[in-house]
C-alpha cells in the first residue's frame, strides 16, 4: 500500500500541532516555576529579522491549514493573525486542529497530479499536489515548528529532543 496525500499531510500536521501545544505548555510551566510572566515568551526570536514566537506559531498554523485546504480543494478558515497572548496562540492551534479534523482522505486522495498555484510575496509558484506537499508545505511547516522550539530553548525553557519527537513511534 502506498502513502496518499492525506496520509503524508494531515496526520503530520496534527502531530506537529500537538507538539507545538506541548512546547507552549512547557514554556508556560517553566516561566511560572521561575516566577516570570509567561507572556514574555511571545516576543522571543532567534535573530532580529526572524518572526517572534507569535509569528512562528501563526506560520505553522497557516502552513497546516492552507496546505490541507489546497490539497483537498476546499477553502481554508480565515484567522486574523491578532494573537497577543499564549492562550490566544493555543486557541489558534486548537482551531487549526479542528479544521484539520474536517478534511477527509477522500478529498485529497487521487489528486496527486492536480495543479496548485500559490502567490507568496507577489510571485507565482506552480506545483503538482505531490510536489507541493513534499517540497513546500511540509518543509515550511517543520521550519516554523522547529524555530518555535529553538526560540523556547533560547529563552531557557528546558526542552529536549523527546519534547519535539513527542508522540512519534
Amino acid at each position: 500500500m502506498s502513502l496518499s496525500l492525506y496520509d503524508i499531510s494531515v496526520p503530520a500536521f496534527q502531530r506537529g500541532l500537538d507538539v507545538l501545544s506541548h512546547l507552549l505548555d512547557q514554556g508556560i510551566a517553566h516561566a511560572r516555576a521561575q516566577g516570570q510572566d509567561p507572556e514574555r515568551l511571545l516576543a522571543g526570536r532567534l535573530a532580529p529579522d526572524m518572526y517572534t514566537l507569535v509569528g512562528q506559531v501563526q506560520s505553522a498554523s497557516d502552513a497546516a491549514k492552507f496546505g490541507a485546504a489546497r490539497l483537498a480543494g476546499i477553502a481554508p478558515p480565515s484567522f486574523a493573525d491578532t494573537e497577543t497572548t499564549l492562550d490566544e496562540l493555543r486557541e489558534r492551534i486548537a482551531k487549526t486542529q479542528e479544521f484539520l479534523r474536517t478534511v477527509t482522505p477522500q478529498s485529497m486522495d487521487g489528486q496527486e497530479e492536480r495543479e496548485i498555484v500559490i502567490r507568496p510575496g507577489g510571485r507565482e509558484l506552480r506545483f503538482v499536489a505531490r510536489d507541493y506537499i513534499r517540497g513546500f508545505v511540509l518543509p515550511n511547516f517543520y521550519f516554523h515548528l522547529t524555530t518555535a522550539y529553538g526560540i523556547l530553548r533560547h529563552l531557557g525553557v528546558p526542552l529536549g529532543k523527546m519534547d519535539y519527537l513527542r508522540g512519534a513511534a
